[in-house]
């Protein structure tokens, strides 16, 4: 009964992650003014390039993907009503478009800890698959249309992917109630660190603003043929 439980969860949050993730892909696809095969095609990548990579690092082959008819007929079909719908809609859905990523990172961050879980890897490969799996096509997506990836922002996004692969490898959720707790958990973790504009600690390597500043203003005063009032005062 428990391990049926667990399937369900799992085509559950696959479904939620696929849907999710390929009305994404088929979003960014027609801000970058792709025809029809490139929403098709940048959908897909969205919805199944994480699932590809996670399933390279624990070792299932990449064929299986072809096995997944029914996620491949939800990307499809979500990527096809995207392309139909009045313009008007999907500037709607835009307003909610960081919440939507925020379920499919939470689903699809869940379904691939869980899928590692069941191949008895260690709690570490299960953390980088549950993070793969929940960001890896938004990077691939970002990349072909031309976008600094957002996992690679300042923003804190792949780190709920690796605490939803913490939890699910530890085994400190029993049953569907807690997981699906979980699952809220970590589209809410996710709202709350856009909303309240947490972000991980960086370092910049630029010069301090004004030199930049002060090389542009020489450069647009050579480009316009006045001498600049540092150069002639130095010339003086």
């Amino acid at each position: 009964m428990e391990a049926l439980l667990e399937i369900n969860l799992q085509l559950l949050f696959s479904i939620i992650g696929t849907i999710a993730f390929a009305v994404s892909g088929a979003v960014v696809a027609m801000e970058e003014e792709y025809d029809i095969l490139g929403v098709f095609v940048l959908a897909l990548v969205t919805a199944f390039g994480g699932g590809v990579v996670r399933n390279l690092l624990i070792g299932i082959p990449v064929t299986t993907l072809w096995e997944q008819g029914l996620y491949l007929r939800t990307a499809v079909i979500a990527a096809f009503l995207v392309f139909i719908v009045p313009v008007g809609w999907i500037r709607k859905w835009k307003t909610w478009e960081t919440f939507f990523d925020a379920i499919g990172l939470s689903a699809f961050s869940i379904q691939g800890a869980m899928y590692a879980a069941q191949m008895n890897v260690p709690l570490s490969a299960i953390m980088v698959a549950a993070m793969l799996t929940g960001i890896g096509g938004g990077m691939i997506r970002d990349v072909l249309a031309g976008r600094k990836p957002l996992v690679l922002r300042d923003e804190i996004y792949a780190v709920w992917g690796l605490v939803a692969g913490l939890v699910i490898g530890l085994g400190v959720l029993e049953g569907p109630v807690p997981v699906l707790s979980l699952f809220f958990a970590v589209v809410a973790l996710r709202m709350l660190s856009v909303q309240l504009k947490w972000r991980l600690p960086r370092r910049s390597l630029r010069l301090q603003d004004e030199l930049p500043a002060q090389v542009s203003s020489a450069a647009a005063a050579r480009a316009s043929g006045i001498p600049d009032t540092k150069e002639a005062a130095r010339g003086e």
